[in-house]
């Protein structure tokens, strides 16, 4: 069902795999199917926004998501999750803990950024956490030899930056907000800017020098770009 994605507002970066890019932050969610399997990279900023990519991908692929991976644990990439009811959610150690006890915090964020109240509270109320915690790499199988890699290889923007491998020719490297196309990479207080370097490092070398790297926020880029911003980082946070 590849020759839809434009229908829905979406970039087909391979054979099952494809993107969109939300309105409002401009951050990226992803889906990923296989035989038996689909699975989301991030969930968007509110309910509303995950149900229309829950429906998008139910008309793409005529089955529901049945596996999320999130990115890292801001507002915009997290707050949609409880609209995919059932499917298994996996992020990196640690964030499930840090989403239980940072619920107000999250919802402050979110409209401290321009999420009304309502939409805030519905869906931080409704907040699923993961259920599986991802430390070092998991391979997840999605069914007729379609294969994901989670990677936790924070932290670096956040305190629990996961990525997505899609092995290929080109892989396809889900990278969340450790790399930025359509603006500079933000760390706030919760980054860790000393080790943002070491983390891209590890980027490159899961996804090599032939890979399509998706950012978070940002069109599709190459090695050549994320190496570049790696060592931007480098200088501005004063880091090898």
């Amino acid at each position: 069902m590849d020759a839809s994605w434009e229908e829905f507002g979406w970039e087909r970066l391979g054979h099952g795999v494809g993107r969109r890019r939300l309105p409002g932050w401009d951050a990226t969610v992803a889906l990923v199917a296989g035989a038996e399997g689909v699975l989301l990279f991030d969930t968007g900023s509110t309910l509303r926004e995950g149900a229309e990519v829950r429906s998008q991908a139910q008309a793409l692929f005529g089955r529901r998501v049945t596996h999320i991976a999130l990115s890292h644990p801001h507002f915009d990439h997290v707050l949609g999750t409880a609209a995919f009811s059932g499917a298994e959610v996996y992020g990196a150690v640690g964030l499930a803990e840090l989403l239980e006890r940072g619920k107000a915090e999250l919802h402050t964020s979110a409209v401290r950024h321009g999420v009304t109240e309502h939409d805030a509270a519905e869906a931080v109320d409704a907040l699923v956490s993961p259920h599986h915690q991802v430390c070092g790499e998991w391979t997840l199988g999605l069914g007729g030899g379609r294969e994901v890699v989670l990677a936790d290889v924070g932290p670096a923007h956040s305190g629990h930056d996961l990525v997505a491998v899609v092995p290929g020719s080109p892989a396809i490297v889900l990278c969340g907000d450790l790399v930025e196309e359509s603006g500079e990479p933000q760390a706030g207080r919760d980054a860790f800017p000393s080790r943002w370097p070491a983390a891209l490092d590890k980027v490159l070398e899961l996804g090599g020098e032939d890979a399509v790297y998706v950012p978070g926020h940002g069109a599709v880029v190459d090695a050549a770009f994320v190496r570049d911003q790696r060592e931007q980082l480098a200088v501005r946070f004063g880091v090898s």
